[in-house]
């Protein structure tokens, strides 16, 4: 029986004031935990509601909370999560997307065209210029007329062909198994990877991080891209093989990056990417925003009330019901 739901890792302060969390303190009470917590902090409670992997799930937290019944989690995968472990104790954990899930990704595709103008623009170089007194004369690059590159067309990639088709842009897009039919459902055309690194002025990276997709940007291939051409990723570090990025950049055999993703985050203070003047930096921006975070409170609050009244099917491990705790 749920009697007390904590909300984890609320860094950016927003779901104590959310309308979904508010309508949820209606039935249960909910506490907004801000700073991450020890889990002896969190024994009172018996839902949790996790914002993306910022908390780890391993069968040591499990053990240490007898009274754990549900995990409702943020976004589109739980990595993060032991699920066998979640499984032997009764803990059913769900991907609290919400009826509106499917938009998730839309701060993340504003974020790629936002990168995509700033790199071209020089945006983030000209305005550390002109706080030194400089007033430098830049040739900018538009977007019209681009050819743009999406490696993935789900949620993210779909999101990015859209806007990027409003700015006057050709769209091509791979990935292991996108269809002709689907791309032409998205105004956009299927290419093989190779053939796409070569034809598009712009490679936009949307693709999940897998055994199959790790280190897919080889420094062959991103050689492929050209001297005049871009790289983005807003996707993951690993997708792409990050020591090559930095020796193709470097040379000047990619006309330049924008990158909001990295193996490791925080990005070291040592990394070549920092001394590199055709690269613009960001700190994983991609999903946190307004509209994102409302979208993660109520899909997870209603996960938690579906859960409540006795709905289960949003659950990921069915099985765990026959295992719960007395």
């Amino acid at each position: 029986m749920i009697s007390r739901v904590a909300v984890l890792d609320d860094y950016h302060h927003v779901f104590d004031a959310d309308s979904a969390i508010q309508h949820l303190r209606k039935r249960v009470p909910v506490d907004v935990f801000t700073e991450h917590q020890p889990v002896e902090r969190l024994r009172e409670y018996q839902a949790l509601i996790a914002l993306r992997e910022r908390t780890k799930f391993d069968a040591a937290f499990f053990a240490a909370m007898p009274q754990l019944e549900l995990i409702s989690q943020t976004g589109h995968h739980v990595y993060h999560v032991d699920m066998d472990a979640a499984t032997r104790v009764g803990v059913l954990v769900g991907l609290g997307l919400g009826k509106h899930g499917a938009g998730q990704g839309g701060s993340t595709s504003e974020l790629a065209i936002g990168l995509m103008i700033a790199l071209l623009r020089r945006i983030p170089q000209t305005d550390r210029a002109v706080r030194n007194g400089e007033w430098p004369l830049v040739l900018g690059r538009s977007l019209r007329g681009k050819t743009l590159g999406l490696l993935g067309l789900g949620r993210v990639g779909g999101g990015v062909a859209r806007l990027a088709q409003a700015f006057g842009m050709e769209v091509l897009a791979w990935s292991p198994h996108l269809t002709p039919e689907r791309a032409a459902q998205h105004g956009v055309r299927a290419m093989d990877l190779d053939e796409l690194l070569e034809a598009a002025d712009i490679v936009s990276v949307h693709l999940t991080l897998s055994d199959t997709s790790r280190g897919l940007l080889t420094e062959e291939r991103l050689r492929r891209i050209g001297p005049n051409s871009w790289l983005i990723n807003t996707s993951r570090g690993p997708i792409v093989d990050e020591a090559a990025l930095a020796r193709v950049l470097a040379e000047g055999a990619l006309g330049g990056a924008a990158l909001d993703v990295f193996g490791e985050e925080p990005l070291p203070a040592d990394s070549p990417f920092t001394k590199l003047d055709n690269v613009v930096l960001t700190a994983h921006l991609g999903w946190p925003a307004d509209d994102t975070y409302h979208l993660m409170a109520e899909g997870t609050a209603e996960l938690v009330e579906a859960y409540m009244d006795g709905t289960y099917d949003k659950g990921l491990n069915p099985e765990a019901l026959k295992n719960r705790r007395p």
